[in-house]
C-alpha cells in the first residue's frame, strides 16, 4: 500500500531472522545488527544498503510486498516493517545461550544499520521495544539515526537502558543544502545535532558518524563541523571520507546535480579520478585527527581498505593502524587505547 501522506509504498516484511551477525565489528561498532525495516524514507543517494543481499538477493519479495521493480533505483520509495519484532526479540535473546563477542564488536548490537529506525512514528515504536529487549537482557545496545529528534519521544527508555545503550547520528557536513541534495527526505544537520546534544543534557551517551564528508570541505569547513559535534559532547566521533565506487554513486552525483548543487556534483564527480579521491580522502582523514587532537575530540578514522591499496607506505601504515585501532569511547567494557593516536604524514596540498 502507498502511505496516504507520501508517496513511499509501505507494507509489513516477512523476513523471519531476527537477529543477524554482522561484519561492522571491522569498524568497531558492534558484533550483531537488528533491523526495524526494509527500505527507508530517507532515501539517501550514497546509501550502502540497496546493494547489500538484504536488497538484492530478494527481488521477488520487494515486487510482491511493495511493487519494487528496482531495489537500488528506489530506494527511499518503499518501506515494509517488522511490527512485533521487539516481542520476538526479547524472547529470542532470552533463549539464547551464546553471544558473539569479538574483540572489536564486543558484543554490541546496532540498531538499524540497514535503515533508519527512527524514519517515522511506526519504525520508531518498534525501535522502542527493541531497545527495551535489548537493553532488559543488558545488551549493549548502539542506535544510530538521522532523526535523533523523534527519537526522543522514547528518551525514558534510553534513560532506563542506562551504561547499556548509546544513540548517534551520521552529520557529514553542516551545509544543509549540499546534505539535503543527496539526503532528500533526512532531517536536516542542525536538527540532528538539537537531538544528540538533548539526549547527553539527559545523561545518555552519544555518538557522531561524520561519514561521508564531502570533498567540498576543506580544512576551515571540517574545523567547523567539528566544533559543533563538540557541543554534543560525543563518546566518539567516527569518520570516513566518501567512496566514490558502485550504482549509488552514480546517483549521488546525479542527485547533487539535479538538486541545483554544482560544486558538490562537479567535486563528486572528479573522485572518478583515482589520484583525485585518494588525495582528497587522505586529507580528510588528516585533518579530521589534527582538529580533533586539537579540539580534545575522541576521534576514530574509518580508512578504506582500498584506498590504503593506493597510497604511499608511511601513509598505509598509519591508516591501517587506524583500522587496526580500538574505538575510544566508554562503551561495552572495552579496553581503551592506552597510546595516543599515531602521527599522520605530512599533509598534501589541497
Amino acid at each position: 500500500m502507498t502511505d496516504e501522506h507520501d508517496d513511499v509504498t509501505t507494507g509489513e516484511d516477512p523476513t523471519k531472522a531476527i537477529l543477524s551477525e554482522s561484519g561492522l565489528n571491522s569498524k568497531h561498532l558492534c558484533d550483531y545488527v537488528v533491523n526495524v525495516a526494509t527500505g527507508c524514507r530517507h532515501g539517501c543517494k550514497f546509501c550502502y544498503v540497496p546493494s547489500t543481499p538484504n536488497i538484492r538477493t530478494r527481488p521477488d519479495m520487494l515486487k510482491e510486498e511493495a511493487d519494487v521493480d528496482n531495489g537500488q533505483k528506489e530506494w527511499g520509495n518503499y518501506v515494509l516493517y517488522r511490527d512485533g519484532l521487539g516481542e520476538k526479540l526479547d524472547d529470542h535473546v532470552g533463549r539464547k545461550r551464546t553471544w558473539r563477542e569479538t574483540e572489536r564488536g564486543q558484543g554490541v548490537v546496532g540498531v538499524s544499520f540497514s535503515t533508519d529506525c527512527y524514519m517515522d512514528g511506526r519504525a520508531g515504536k518498534i525501535t522502542r521495544n527493541v531497545v527495551d529487549a535489548l537493553t532488559g537482557h543488558e545488551k549493549y545496545t548502539r542506535v544510530l539515526t538521522r532523526n535523533p529528534i523523534l527519537a526522543l519521544q522514547d528518551l525514558d527508555v534510553f534513560q532506563a537502558g542506562g551504561e547499556y545503550v548509546t544513540i548517534g547520528s551520521s552529520i557529514p557536513c553542516m551545509d544543509s543544502g549540499q546534505v539535503g541534495a543527496i539526503e532528500p527526505s533526512a532531517p536536516a544537520p542542525e536538527l540532528r545535532l538539537k537531538g544528540l546534544k538533548e539526549f547527553n543534557d539527559h545523561g545518555v551517551q552519544t555518538f557522531v558518524s561524520m561519514s561521508p564528508t564531502y570533498p567540498t570541505q576543506d580544512k576551515a569547513a571540517l574545523r567547523e563541523q567539528l566544533e559543533r559535534v563538540a557541543e554534543c559532547d560525543p563518546a566518539v566521533v567516527f569518520h570516513e571520507p566518501i567512496n566514490p565506487r558502485g550504482a549509488n554513486f552514480e546517483m549521488t552525483v546525479e542527485a547533487a546535480r539535479e538538486a541545483g548543487e554544482v560544486e558538490l556534483a562537479e567535486e563528486l564527480d572528479a573522485l572518478r579520478n583515482r589520484e583525485r579521491w585518494v588525495e582528497y580522502a587522505t586529507n580528510h582523514l588528516r585533518w579530521v585527527q589534527e582538529i580533533g587532537r586539537e579540539l580534545e575530540l575522541p576521534v576514530h578514522l574509518w580508512p578504506d581498505k582500498q584506498l590504503i591499496k593506493h597510497v604511499d607506505e608511511e601513509t598505509a601504515r598509519w591508516m591501517q593502524s587506524w583500522r587496526d585501532r580500538q574505538s575510544p569511547e566508554e562503551f561495552a567494557e572495552r579496553e581503551l587505547p592506552v597510546e595516543s593516536p599515531p602521527a599522520s604524514p605530512c599533509s598534501v596540498s589541497y
